[in-house]
């Protein structure tokens, strides 16, 4: 389906403060596990993208990183690939986490949309969590901005009310072809991804004991002719204190990563999944240009 007079199709750059819910919405949508999702903040780092089809429409989804006060240099790269990603789409959809409330990084994002003259969705996230009473007064404070075109609320864990956001995204996409085929849900690179589903076990397990700069790149990847694949990563840390918690007493730590994201893979792929993983200790990885090319961002002095 391609002729545009029959179609739709647009991107959607999903932004918000860390930890908002914005990769879990944006797995729901496409229906697959593609960005990960942890209790940690910030840790999606770069632009994902996420096709999911409704209709005759295609939607391209950017899930972005947080937006927030950034500090280091890392930060600002996340925080510039956030704000590139909602100037380049056609539509923008502010996600608020209601249980935080309208916080600080909120207002600040608000009042970038405002300057620069974008208008955006509004989706309160989390709603079953808050009283009635909190949410339309949340509403009501963010609605004056004059930003928003329209207003939902919304859980994006157990899907309420996400079916009307949809289908009023649908409607406010452009006339035109798809851009991608049928079958793609995701352009992250089979290796970026498989990178990223490293990176969230090891916050899942470890996320109280290490600090999230962390990195994780694809050393070796080989298809092999049975079907299955061999990958070997490297777990970046900055300090040896940090190694030796990621590897665990015996070991053991690192073996459970892999186990997990072995058997994530094998899930996502749909193939056998053969994961070597390691550690080595790069003092102040954020601070070098070729650890941000490697996981998708631009470095930003």
């Amino acid at each position: 389906m391609n002729a545009s007079a029959e179609t739709r199709c647009g991107f959607i750059a999903i932004i918000g403060a860390p930890n908002a819910g914005k990769s879990t919405l944006l797995n729901r949508y496409v229906g697959s596990k593609i960005a990960i999702v942890t209790h940690k903040v910030q840790t999606t780092r770069t632009r994902i993208i996420g096709i999911a089809i409704q209709g005759d429409t295609q939607l391209v989804f950017v899930d972005t990183p947080g937006i927030f006060a950034p500090r280091r240099k890392l930060d600002r790269a996340m925080v510039s690939a956030a704000w590139r990603g909602a100037q380049d789409a056609d539509l923008v959809l502010l996600l608020v986490d209601t249980l935080d409330g309208i916080t600080g990084d909120v207002r600040t994002i608000v009042s970038g949309l405002k300057k620069t003259g974008r208008k955006a969705f509004l989706a309160l996230n989390k709603i079953d969590k808050v009283k009635r009473d909190t949410l339309l007064a949340m509403a009501r404070e963010l609605d004056s901005s004059g930003v928003f075109t329209e207003t939902f609320m919304i859980s994006a864990l157990d899907g309420n009310g996400t079916d009307d956001l949809l289908a009023s995204l649908v409607k406010a996409l452009p006339r035109g072809p798809w851009l991608y085929p049928e079958d793609q849900i995701t352009d992250v690179p089979l290796k970026m991804l498989a990178a990223e589903i490293t990176r969230e076990q090891i916050y899942l397990r470890l996320h109280q004991e290490l600090p999230y700069q962390i990195a994780v790149e694809a050393e070796r990847w080989d298809e092999r002719k049975d079907g299955s694949i061999r990958i070997e990563q490297v777990i970046f840390v900055e300090r040896k204190s940090q190694k030796g918690i990621v590897i665990g007493k015996g070991g053991q730590a690192l073996k459970k990563i892999g186990e997990m994201a072995r058997a994530e893979m094998e899930e996502v792929f749909g193939c056998k999944i053969h994961l070597f993983l390691f550690v080595k200790v790069a003092e102040r990885w954020s601070e070098k240009p070729s650890h941000y090319s490697e996981i998708g961002l631009d470095y930003v002095e």
